[in-house]
């Protein structure tokens, strides 16, 4: 099920002079629910969940059970009620569909590692509340502080992206991307100059990669042709000899972004500069509903080119450009810097202090978060579960089968149609967007047949599948944490293990003082960790034995599905920690400055001594593959599943 906020700008595409024309049809029609790749940090999770799996966001409303009067006159949206197939969603409200979704518990997040009591507080009651900062590899916090261009004569003049007209550019396109038979576009150059005839040479070949061009008489007049260079490989690989020698192959610039996830940031930016996603990299993905701000580099398309984009789309900003000789890698950041509001916030400042004081000084459990599960009643460990236990059919019938739960009317039918005919081809019909998950299999299966259901699953990209399985490693983890706090509480004891550059060793006895809690890291299962000497080791067995796997024996015969396991902080104390307690009347006022405020010379805003509100302001900085989730959970002391925050609240928007 997916709704929109009443408040969101829809068609952020917004054309505000004719050299900004893009293809903003094709890119309203751009699917939410098309493959995701791992995230980073909060919802900034080191694998995201695919589709119809991934978490529906909603103003998430953190309470300690006591207080429960969040009302929904609070909250900034309102659901639409529609999808985006224009189908009536079913009657049914989201919180009572939640009812069928996860809870803390079910997933293994049981334990609190502070004393103070805890309150109500709104996450998220708009996106602007949560603001992501990424802290890139020299350990600085990225900022969209600058939005000038480095100056290069061997940039085309501006004139290149106002000389085409709105019908050429379509033409061109239509040409760039073989939509049409056509082999070539002539333009005529109506004010015929060596200056004219340049600068439209420059922006054809600029503004659509892979055509080259060349000048013609016809009849007395002068036409520039544009013609393709090397077939359909041309858009995904920019020309080489169109690049300057002297300035690195990559732009690095600093993305800011509203609403939106990276991939899809990364989609529209591709569609406007007509290129493929592919020359995009990044070094990990940030949430959707969010502020936030990240470093990507792109290959051989110019500042100029980039910084033009700025006068096209809302909700984006490009800026702090540079040229650099190397991409970027996935993981290579040091985690993420978070500023959080929590509205409408019950307790006292007493108690804000110790909460805070507490996160600062102990920290938080490093629970992966609810997000890393799935919200329907089918959890992706499950679906994890089956394939480590080489269960396809189960893992066919998990993905498929009807579920109760949050999702898009044409799901439910191609479940529905799925579970009548068990036919591939007729479930996929009712699917008018493919690329998710269930769409995937099932076209798997329409390809492989049913006896061929490994092959079936192969088709879906790799990340995703792997999702499942890290999915459940995550379930196990969780829950052999919260007993490693049961039964051995907040300190080292001899049999834990801790890192020693990248190799697990164990505390013994006489060395138990040397090391804190925050040294102690626990595995998640795979057959290259060792588990603790005590107690919980036998736990791991219990619980892997329970669910049909061999603990001594994690290698798949599919070399895909072989875990290696991985090594976790059980505690993770975030670093630059501060906080403050504002009081405002107005819910819908923003609370503090974004970068783009600043840019644009906004003053930061100014509060009451007394107001019909109060809000927490929290900023901290957390390592990578940690969720800000888990550390606001530990500051409220409250459930943060999606269930029982529409249990407090019964208006739910995404």
């Amino acid at each position: 099920m997916e709704m929109t906020g009443m408040s969101l700008k829809r068609g952020y595409v917004v054309v505000k002079d004719n050299d900004c024309v893009g293809p903003a049809e094709e890119i309203k029609k751009q699917k939410v629910s098309e493959c995701c790749v791992p995230k980073d940090g909060d919802g900034l999770d080191s694998d995201c969940l695919p589709s119809s799996e991934t978490e529906p966001k909603s103003p998430e409303v953190f309470s300690d059970g006591k207080d429960k009067k969040n009302s929904s006159a609070q909250l900034e949206e309102e659901e639409d009620g529609f999808s985006e197939e224009g189908e009536e969603e079913e009657a049914e409200s989201f919180a009572e569909m939640m009812k069928h979704g996860l809870t803390e518990l079910d997933v293994g997040i049981t334990k609190f590692v502070s004393s103070h009591q805890g309150f109500s507080g709104i996450l998220k009651e708009r996106y602007s509340d949560f603001i992501v900062h990424e802290i890139g590899k020299d350990g600085q916090i990225s900022h969209l502080d600058d939005l000038s261009v480095p100056v290069d004569e061997e940039d085309p003049s501006e004139d290149v992206f106002s000389v085409l007209t709105t019908e050429e550019k379509q033409q061109l396109e239509e040409l760039q991307l073989f939509k049409n038979k056509e082999t070539s576009v002539a333009i005529e150059v109506i004010e015929d100059t060596k200056e004219k005839r340049t600068i439209i040479h420059q922006a054809i070949k600029s503004l659509f990669p892979g055509l080259e061009t060349k000048t013609e008489d016809r009849a007395g007049r002068k036409y520039i042709v544009a013609y393709h260079a090397a077939g359909k490989k041309a858009l995904a690989n920019p020309r080489k000899h169109s690049w300057p020698k002297s300035r690195g192959s990559y732009c690095h610039f600093v993305l800011y972004k509203e609403n939106k996830d990276t991939m899809d940031a990364i989609n529209v930016l591709s569609k406007y500069l007509r290129v493929k996603p592919n020359i995009f990299s990044y070094m990990g993905t940030k949430d959707k509903r969010a502020i936030t701000v990240q470093e990507i580099a792109v290959l051989k398309i110019s500042a100029q080119r980039l910084a033009h984009l700025n006068k096209c789309l809302m909700n984006f900003k490009l800026g702090n450009f540079s040229y650099q000789k190397n991409p970027l890698k996935l993981g290579e950041l040091q985690g993420n810097h978070f500023t959080v509001i929590l509205r409408n916030i019950t307790g006292t400042d007493d108690q804000v202090q110790q909460a805070m004081n507490s996160l600062k000084q102990i920290g938080f459990i490093n629970y992966y978060g609810m997000q890393r599960f799935g919200t329907t009643a089918v959890p992706t460990y499950q679906v994890g579960r089956a394939i480590l236990q080489n269960s396809w059919t189960e893992v066919m019938d998990l993905i498929l089968k009807p579920r109760s739960g949050a999702e898009k009317g044409y799901l439910v039918k191609c479940r529905e149609e799925w579970a009548k005919t068990k036919d591939p081809a007729a479930a996929l019909k009712k699917l008018p967007v493919k690329r998710c998950v269930e769409g995937q299999l099932l076209r798997g299966l329409s390809k492989y047949g049913m006896k061929n259901i490994v092959s079936a699953f192969g088709i879906i990209p790799r990340n995703n599948r792997l999702m499942y399985i890290h999915s459940y490693q995550s379930y196990v983890w969780n829950n052999m944490v919260s007993k490693r706090i049961e039964d051995y509480g907040l300190k080292p004891v001899p049999g834990d293990l801790v890192l020693k550059g990248a190799t697990a060793t164990y505390i013994e006895e006489e060395d138990v003082n040397n090391y804190s809690i925050h040294d102690v890291v626990m595995p998640l299962p795979g057959f290259d960790v060792i588990y603790p000497k005590h107690k919980i080791s036998e736990a791991y067995r219990e619980m892997l034995t329970t669910d049909n796997l061999d603990i001594d024996n994690m290698r798949h015969k599919i070399r895909d599905y072989s875990l290696s396991g991985a090594y976790r902080k059980i505690i993770i104390r975030p670093q630059n920690v501060s906080w403050g307690v504002v009081a405002y009347d107005d819910p819908k006022i923003p609370l503090f400055n974004t970068d783009v405020d600043n840019l644009e010379g906004k003053p930061p805003p100014v509060f009451a001594s007394e107001g019909k509100y109060r809000a927490l302001k929290m900023d901290f900085s957390l390592p990578p593959s940690t969720y800000a989730t888990m550390a606001i959970r530990e500051v409220l002391k409250m459930d943060t599943s999606i269930k029982n925050q529409t249990q407090l609240n019964t208006t739910w928007l995404r």
